[in-house]
């Protein structure tokens, strides 16, 4: 009875093992049905009309697309050409109104070629106003360098001249110099060295600019402005009708002296006027 239920059981599992093999091979010749199918259809498709039309169509397409890639390379070569014909025109013009163009730090090109025109001359050699002129504590009297470039833009327009450095600067514990030449309209006009004192190494960028302002006025005196100023007689007149001479005390130290300023002013801090007579 034994050894009939174990058969039985070998038979069972012999069975279920046979119908697994056979739905395995089943399954794979169904796969392979398929597989030749698919292969028998893309043949087919590819030896259609309408296949060999849509490849035609994409040759087309991918040729059509080339020679416009094609055209526009050349289209872009053209104006790249054209442009630079038209830059190397303009350059040769570029040249031919710089061809004047000068190393400034060296140059005195354009220096006594002609007159500067009668309305620029009238604007240079136009009187100071007497409001305009200033006088330091020491007696000295000049025009503030904001001044004179107003009058070289009246006469030259902005950006119609300009300081060209001639040199580094030169620097000693206390003073920091350098030389300027002034040009306008591209004529070189005048050189002289500005200086500025300077009590701290911080403070040398504020003396630069400083130097830069006195070569400036120095400059000026070749064009004629302001060149009253230099003029022991108008000094001296301008002295007597403008300024007075003040007896001062500095409010720190209780130290007197004579100060210079202008009729109707006060002396800038730390000094004060003790003494209103004029002499």
């Amino acid at each position: 009875m034994a050894s009939f239920i174990r058969n039985s059981r070998l038979r069972n599992v012999f069975r279920q093992k046979t119908c697994f093999l056979v739905k395995f091979q089943r399954s794979t010749l169904q796969l392979k049905t398929i597989g030749r199918r698919a292969y028998t259809f893309t043949q087919e498709f590819k030896n259609s009309p309408t296949s060999l039309e849509y490849n035609n169509r994409s040759e087309t397409s991918s040729t059509d697309e080339r020679s416009t890639q094609g055209l526009a390379l050349e289209t872009n070569f053209s104006s790249n050409a054209l442009n630079n014909k038209g830059e190397q025109t303009a350059g040769l013009n570029l040249s031919e109104e710089t061809s004047t163009e000068q190393d400034w730090s060296k140059s005195f090109s354009g220096l006594s070629v002609k007159p500067f025109s009668k309305e620029v001359t009238e604007i240079l050699l136009a009187p100071v106003a007497s409001e305009d002129i200033e006088i330091k504590p020491d007696g000295l009297i000049y025009l503030p360098e904001i001044k004179y470039r107003r009058i070289l833009n009246k006469a030259f327009g902005p950006g119609g001249w300009g300081l060209a450095p001639r040199g580094e600067h030169s620097i000693s514990p206390k003073n920091i110099s350098r030389e300027y030449a002034l040009v306008c309209c591209g004529r070189f006009v005048s050189v002289a060295r500005g200086e500025q004192d300077y009590f701290d190494p911080s403070g040398l960028a504020t003396a630069a600019e400083g130097a830069k302002s006195n070569a400036l006025m120095r400059c000026c005196k070749d064009l004629g402005i302001a060149s009253e100023l230099w003029d022991p007689t108008f000094i001296r007149d301008f002295k007597k009708r403008y300024c007075e001479d003040v007896l001062a005390e500095h409010v720190i130290t209780k130290v007197k002296k004579r100060l210079w300023r202008k009729k109707g002013t006060s002396l800038d801090y730390p000094y004060k006027v003790i003494n209103e007579r004029p002499i």
